[in-house]
């Protein structure tokens, strides 16, 4: 059995519990393909395990149509790694969780990718077609550009539906799979 060679980092801000839940879903996928995941909360960000990472996916709740302020806070604790262009040729990746079916998470996707280009990464979406529209489908939210999930403003016992954290696990192994690939 071999060891695995390959890391990625999923450095998300949870509020409620609804996103940190994804986050293990997506590193369940990884560590399936034998990556080596590493979830971190913004509020314990271990800088040296990011800056060795293969790989980073970011992620937060969509609040008001844009990620949360922790998030941004993170972001903005980054730019010594900016300067030093640390990042810069790390695979990345993003996702975030809303309460309403759109809650406009396609602009968080964007706002993340935007962040992951300034640091001259690679991003990578979600290429995945949508199996249907219910909540037992993959990407039923059809967002190419990340991971979209939806906590119905559930408790985090019952929500995100099925299909959601089975597409997380689809996405944590399809970035896995592309580090392997790509860092070979």
């Amino acid at each position: 059995m071999s060891v695995p060679t390959h890391s990625l980092a999923i450095v998300y801000h949870s509020p409620y519990g609804h996103t940190a839940k994804v986050a293990q879903y997506i590193a369940q996928g990884a560590t399936q393909v034998g990556v080596i995941a590493h979830l971190m909360n913004i509020e314990n960000i271990d800088w040296d395990q990011l800056d060795q990472a293969d790989a980073i996916i970011f992620g937060c709740p969509t609040y008001m149509g844009s990620l949360t302020s922790g998030l941004k806070q993170f972001m903005e604790q980054s730019s010594k790694r900016w300067l030093a262009r640390s990042w810069q040729g790390k695979l990345a990746a993003g996702f975030t969780n809303s309460g309403g079916l759109s809650g406009d998470k396609l602009a968080v996707l964007q706002q993340i990718n935007l962040f992951a280009m300034q640091h001259g990464m690679l991003w990578t979406g979600l290429p995945l077609m949508p199996t249907g529209r219910s909540a037992d489908d993959l990407n039923r939210m059809s967002g190419f550009l990340g991971l979209m999930t939806q906590s119905d403003n559930a408790p985090v016992e019952v929500t995100p539906p099925k299909g959601d954290l089975e597409t997380a696990i689809w996405f944590g192994e399809y970035v896995a799979l592309l580090l392997m690939r790509i860092f070979k």
